[in-house]
């Protein structure tokens, strides 16, 4: 089957797993969609209101796609931060920018797509773009999305990055994930800031990951979370999580957690210096947000710690 090569190549460039589904309108999902705009759902991430047909219907992204595939990356990271003392960011940005390592892979497939199957158009995206990541990652059969909103694989857990490829070639489909969650509310109970108190919905504006990546000050909020220790995203609805029991470490070095990572503690990051942020985040994600913001964070969490850490 031509799917199959497909995923045998995804595997040998590192991705963990591939799945293939039909290209096709998402019009299902159009009531829900524009519901959760219209409630400010999205609170201050005004992008998610840009470009709502092409999200709905990828055709408009790439004229004439047949299929969309979908790969998985595994970010689980060898090391990991202690807890003990310590102000935490999330396991996604412990090496070099995401962004990069997945679209320098995705790359390497759309040209392995090109000279296997002959000219065609085809675009990748990771993060980025008027594709909904998520939904056709469970299309494509590599996960489900769990009640914490996260893609999760059975086998995998949830430590992943996403890359979808639209393309003109046409190739066997896989059936579509089913929801495995269960009776389990684990993430529900665990988040501090009660942003899962709606099943398989995110309260954007209590989430921990969005105050500190997303939300800048002169944007302000309604209210602000406590950030439980959490000084750049959150990842305690994942570590709570039973299918990250299966979550096995990435090997590529381009994951391995900064050396400063791991040594620091609450005292070295109150004490951070510019230059510092530079140095341990010089290729990091987290460098989209500046040191200010995210100097900001730390103190935050310290006056948090200071509280009692209690809403």
């Amino acid at each position: 089957m031509l799917s199959e090569r497909i995923k045998e190549e995804a595997k040998r460039l590192g991705f963990y797993v591939c799945g293939v589904a039909r290209c096709e309108p998402l019009e299902y999902l159009r009531p829900f969609y524009s519901g959760f705009l219209n409630r400010g759902g999205h609170a201050g991430l005004h992008y998610l209101k840009s470009y709502l047909e092409k999200r709905l219907n990828p055709e408009l992204v790439l004229k004439g796609a047949r299929s969309v595939i979908a790969v998985l990356m595994n970010y689980y990271p060898a090391r990991i931060q202690p807890a003990d003392d310590n102000y935490l960011v999330s396991k996604h940005v412990y090496g070099r920018d995401y962004h990069r390592i997945m679209r320098e892979r995705l790359e390497q497939l759309t040209r392995w797509l090109q000279q296997e199957y002959g000219p065609h158009r085809c675009k990748s995206f990771v993060d980025s773009g008027p594709v909904l990541e998520k939904v056709w990652a469970n299309r494509c059969g590599v996960g489900w999305q769990g009640k914490n909103t996260l893609l999760i694989h059975k086998t995998g857990g949830s430590y992943f990055f996403i890359g979808i490829i639209l393309t003109e070639l046409e190739f066997d489909p896989d059936p579509v994930m089913p929801d495995h969650c269960g009776n389990c509310n684990r993430c529900v109970q665990a988040c501090p800031t009660g942003a899962l108190d709606h099943l398989y919905q995110l309260r954007i504006e209590r989430c921990i990951s969005y105050h500190t990546i997303e939300l800048h000050p002169a944007q302000g909020a309604p209210t602000t979370p406590k950030l439980h220790g959490r000084i750049y995203g959150c990842d305690i609805c994942q570590d709570v999580c039973p299918y990250n029991r299966f979550a096995r470490p990435n090997a590529d070095p381009e994951f391995s957690p900064f050396t400063e990572l791991i040594s620091f503690r609450k005292k070295d990051w109150i004490s951070l210096t510019e230059d510092q942020f530079l140095e341990i985040f010089r290729d990091s994600a987290v460098q989209r947000i500046g040191y200010q913001n995210f100097k900001r964070n730390v103190i935050r969490a310290a006056q948090d710690a200071r509280t009692g850490d209690t809403e």
